[in-house]
């Protein structure tokens, strides 16, 4: 395992699925991590889930920017690593897409990390890095995913944008792009039978036949953030192959 012994990392959306994943693993290899999350439930896990060092923090992604730069600041000193997970989805075709579901999802999924970055740009220093977590829907075109996948569109121009922004600094900007993952964060946006339905579908669609693990995106997410120094504007997909192949 690779020592991340003492790096600061904050990752939002951190108390379930690819962030929770991701924050067990640098948490394991020694990273000093604050997660934050919503509900009772996942903040739970989370707390049972990582090492005592650890800090969860209840925080909401769009209203809560201030104060979690606020408590990094406090409890590190500066940052890292700042992984951009927190996120929704909306599954919906186009004649049933109101115009509040829109604004809801654009301002978590695009609005809330691009103003988070902003808040943490005075905590992150020469050789930090930042991480968004996009998705393979960007670049796919699947049906009843329009508004979902033009936020991740979205995040992947930022990667890039805020990559040449910040290159003279020394913060790398990269983004993971995962294929389908049994997270269960289809579960809370549609029925469970259409989630699963949905996802068997990915399964048997993908080139290796499989859904991926939340383990084994946040080895990507490990990797571009600490481990690929000499990468930035990088989108990587971690997706069994379906975008390439």
């Amino acid at each position: 395992m690779t020592d991340y012994t003492d790096k600061r990392v904050v990752i939002t959306g951190g108390t379930s699925g690819i962030g929770l994943a991701t924050a067990k693993l640098l948490d394991a290899a020694g990273a000093r991590v604050l997660v934050t999350g919503r509900t009772p439930a996942a903040l739970a896990t989370a707390r049972e889930a990582l090492g005592p060092a650890a800090i969860v923090e209840r925080s909401d992604a769009v209203t809560g920017i201030d104060a979690l730069a606020e408590r990094a600041e406090t409890v590190f000193g500066g940052v890292d690593l700042l992984v951009l997970n927190a996120g929704g989805v909306l599954a919906a075709p186009v004649e049933e897409t109101t115009s509040s579901a829109f604004d809801e999802l654009f301002d978590l999924n695009v609005k809330a990390p691009f103003f988070t970055v902003q808040r943490f740009l005075p905590l992150l220093s020469s050789g930090s890095a930042i991480v968004f977590v996009t998705s393979v829907s960007n670049v796919q075109g699947l049906p009843s995913t329009s508004v979902y996948a033009a936020t991740k569109a979205a995040l992947r121009s930022l990667t890039r944008t805020f990559a040449g922004e910040f290159v003279e600094r020394g913060i790398r900007v990269n983004a993971v792009s995962p294929g389908p993952v049994g997270t269960g964060i289809l579960a809370r946006s549609m029925p469970a039978d259409a989630a699963r339905k949905f996802l068997d579908q990915m399964a048997a669609g993908n080139p290796m036949r499989r859904l991926g693990e939340p383990e084994e995106i946040a080895k990507a997410i490990a990797f571009l953030g600490f481990d690929a120094t000499f990468a930035t504007g990088v989108e990587l997909a971690v997706d069994g192959g379906v975008t390439q192949l």
